[in-house]
């Protein structure tokens, strides 16, 4: 793995994300980050619903997506993650490649953290991700 990514997971393309053209539709590349960020957060120790148990829920403020190729119907990919942070924000780098490495998207992802319902400064999220920042 290459050291700006902490976490991979290999995804199979299912038969109802793809469109009459026989290629994924765009938006379910957004469903392909957001599980990649939630297995993440399982494999950091905490999943979404145990994050919310205790009073704090990551909310997405933007994503930026570039797509550079197009995958269709039993095609396998696979989802990096990359993490940083810019203050309160954490900015998800996440890159979808096919097996041989030929990269279909690039995307970064802003996360705030909503504690209670009121936007935070982040220190609860930063104390989950504290091994991967």
């Amino acid at each position: 793995m290459n050291s700006e990514y902490i976490f991979e997971l290999p995804i199979k393309v299912r038969d109802y994300e793809v469109d009459v053209e026989g290629i994924v539709n765009n938006a379910n590349y957004l469903h392909y980050l957001e599980h990649t960020r939630h297995e993440f957060c399982d494999a950091a120790g905490l999943s979404f619903r145990a994050m919310h148990e205790q009073g704090y829920d990551p909310v997405v403020t933007h994503i930026d997506i570039r797509y550079m190729r197009s995958l269709g119907l039993g095609d396998s990919m696979v989802s990096k993650l990359g993490l940083s942070r810019r203050g309160p924000v954490f900015v998800f780098r996440q890159d979808i490649f096919t097996p041989d490495g030929a990269q279909v998207i690039a995307a970064t992802v802003d996360v705030v953290s909503f504690c209670n319902g009121r936007v935070s400064r982040g220190e609860e999220l930063a104390e989950v991700f504290k091994d991967y920042l």
